[in-house]
């Protein structure tokens, strides 16, 4: 626990320190964010904003993971997905800069890849740290063994979240303030799961420690990117973020869980899902704008108190998700 709670500390004030220099280097390299001309027109005046901003929690990471872990397997392939769905993001946001527009690589290049690396990670966490194929279900206590389906399903649900995660990356803090609480209640799961391991060959200390010393760099990312962010993390961040919740997810065998720990997070992906089925089905959309985020702002609130509201529903479906896992 001590060792969990110091990374967080560690990383926090890593990134806070990095913060304004990395931001200055952005700056001066005019790597700012461009805005979509269809979002709603009080985002325009965040053109120009730095990003590629995922680099402030994602270096304090990285370094203090790996130095206070010593640099165990589980930790190795945590760190190594959660950099290589951010790799994903850096191409993106670099052709985004580079060609000055509001799109980088193509939808498939991105799904592509975000399988491929999905497909990778799971089976070396079943196959070299023994999380197996089974989805735990709790309270009731079921255990259902996919076999070889726990793959593609799994891959699945992984690339949905990462993408949901990055939908979610809208307005000012609002991914990195759910995320940071995720994390926080990962590190948790994971200082419990020491004393009754999921699965035997996961590193469950080392894991709750490179979670800590992930949420600690959101912490000190989110003192520049709360309202009136100075910086944005970009897909480098975001797409870190979403793989990194959800390797979580599939180390510590909450999957099922997770519908809760990141429910606000599939919210936003699932009201994207509705409004392009029911404007293509019945040429009616569901929400005056998508994600869930921009139809709160269309109907007048403003951005804090939309984050502020995202955040405490999250809090919430959390605390709903560590009872059940408590209760289990």
């Amino acid at each position: 626990m001590d060792k969990a709670l110091l990374a967080l500390a560690a990383a926090f004030l890593l990134a806070a320190l990095l913060g304004r220099p990395l931001i200055a280097g952005l700056r001066y390299l005019k790597f700012g964010q461009t805005i979509r001309d269809d979002g709603p027109k009080r985002h325009l005046v965040k053109s120009g904003t730095p990003t590629m901003g995922g680099v402030i929690f994602l270096l304090p990471f990285v370094l203090v993971a790996l130095l206070l872990s010593g640099g165990s397997p589980t930790v190795l392939l945590f760190v190594s997905t959660v950099l290589l769905f951010g790799l994903i993001g850096l191409v993106d946001d670099g052709i985004i800069i580079m060609l000055h527009r509001s799109l980088g690589l193509t939808a498939k290049q991105k799904l592509v890849l975000q399988f491929i690396f999905a497909f990778v990670f799971i089976y070396l966490a079943e196959n070299f740290l023994g999380r197996g194929t089974e989805l735990i279900f709790p309270i009731l206590g079921w255990k259902w063994d996919l076999g070889v389906f726990y793959y593609p399903l799994i891959a699945t649900y992984m690339v949905f979240i990462v993408n949901a995660v990055n939908l979610t990356d809208g307005l000012d803090g609002l991914a990195g303030g759910i995320s940071f609480q995720v994390l926080l209640a990962y590190l948790t799961v994971c200082l419990v799961a020491v004393l009754q391991p999921p699965a035997v060959a996961v590193d469950y200390a080392g894991l709750g420690l490179a979670a800590g010393a992930l949420a600690g760099g959101v912490l000190g990312f989110l003192l520049y990117n709360k309202y009136p962010a100075k910086v944005f993390m970009g897909d480098t961040g975001s797409l870190a973020l979403g793989a990194a919740v959800f390797a979580l997810a599939v180390l510590t065998k909450t999957e099922v869980v997770f519908l809760l720990l990141g429910l606000v997070y599939i919210a936003e992906a699932v009201s994207v899902m509705l409004q392009v089925a029911s404007f293509k089905l019945f040429g009616r959309r569901i929400f005056k704008m998508s994600p869930l985020h921009h139809h709160f702002e269309m109907c007048g609130w403003n951005e804090t108190r939309i984050v502020y509201t995202f955040w405490a529903v999250a809090a919430v479906a959390i605390l709903l998700g560590l009872l059940l896992l408590a209760l289990s």
